[in-house]
């Protein structure tokens, strides 16, 4: 099977083509797995339109993606988790298992974590979206062979969610906001309603997402583009809610999460940017809990569960599907929030 695949690779900022990357045989541990499904997420956005991302840059072409599902095809020795047939979503997770974060179970902050689709390490950790590849193992997680592709490819992102979900604590009973409704928010929305929340409230400046948000369960929406005004009711009486994800990275947004959340309550900050200002005084007179969340570990495993089961359903936010030969259309695509939530590239 050792030889060549294609695969969408990135180059510099816009210059995205496919193109053949090697591809070797399985070795111990270690599984083939041939993709069929791959969502485009922020971060691929990211490099194709600016080449990186903060300070993380592009030094040589990379295979983007890390939102792939596919089935099994060939198995090295020792492996028994999966056999070859066998449908899966792959974690894009690869922690070392030797540093002094993955020894104190805290895989998620390996100094050394290979990630794929991602140039924060040099050479590049190259991505998922080739129509073959090799993982190990542990990286394969079955889904059942009733799991659609195009479902099991939400694992990755779903995972993000959950994660953030457990940095939030229990949410039963819980009155929840959520600021940004992009896949990331729209998906906090679905695993907030699982864990028992019993009021979401969501925000964006973009129509279509809200509309989305909506659809799939919360209970009101607003465009604080169009109305900034919008959450004031909720600022009242040092505020209303006991959650609040912050999924858009966006200053104003944190700012507005902590005017609305009640004394005592937790913000989780999900969405990534630039340096914001805070509102210091706020934080501490509200005793506001203000927490970071970062990918996943063991939640992937979890997501899978959750999507096989149907237990949290996610079919309602694919916009699209999309031949990976015609990638730059995809991509243009799931730029573009009137037209799409989250996009996918097929490689069957």
């Amino acid at each position: 099977m050792s030889g060549q695949t294609r695969a969408v690779i990135i180059h510099s900022a816009h210059d995205l083509r496919v193109g053949e990357v090697p591809l070797l045989d399985p070795g111990p541990g270690e599984v083939a797995v041939t993709v069929t499904r791959g969502g485009i997420c922020g971060s691929d956005l990211h490099y194709f339109h600016d080449g990186g991302f903060g300070t993380v840059r592009l030094k040589e072409p990379m295979v983007l993606g890390h939102e792939i599902a596919g089935t099994v095809t060939a198995i090295g020795s020792g492996v028994t988790t999966v056999q070859p047939g066998d449908r899966v979503a792959v974690n894009p997770s690869l922690p070392c298992g030797n540093c002094r974060y993955c020894n104190a179970g805290l895989q998620i902050h390996c100094l050394s974590m290979r990630f794929y689709g991602s140039a924060m390490r040099f050479p590049h950790v190259q991505g998922g979206f080739r129509e073959r590849l090799v993982c190990t193992a542990e990286q394969a997680v079955a889904t059942g062979n009733t799991t659609p592709p195009e479902l099991a490819a939400f694992a990755e992102p779903l995972a993000v969610c959950l994660h953030a979900i457990r940095r939030a604590g229990p949410l039963a009973g819980m009155r929840v906001l959520v600021t940004g409704c992009g896949p990331i928010g729209a998906l906090t929305v679905l695993a907030a309603r699982h864990a028992g929340a019993r009021e979401i409230v969501v925000t964006d400046v973009a129509a279509p997402a809200l509309g989305i948000a909506i659809k799939i369960g919360a209970d009101a929406a607003y465009n604080t583009k169009d109305a900034p005004d919008s959450l004031d009711s909720f600022k009242l009486d040092k505020g209303y809610f006991d959650i609040g994800f912050e999924a858009s990275g966006n200053g104003r947004a944190l700012v507005d999460a902590i005017g609305c959340v009640a004394p005592r309550g937790r913000i989780v900050q999900i969405g990534m940017g630039g340096e914001v200002a805070v509102p210091l005084n706020l934080v501490a007179s509200k005793e506001i809990e203000l927490a970071g969340t970062f990918r996943f570990f063991e939640e992937f495993n979890w997501a899978v569960e959750l999507l096989a089961s149907r237990a949290i359903d996610v079919a309602p936010l694919l916009s699209a599907t999309i031949p990976f030969t015609n990638a730059r259309s995809a991509f243009e695509l799931a730029s573009d929030r009137s037209q799409s939530m989250k996009v996918q590239l097929t490689f069957d």
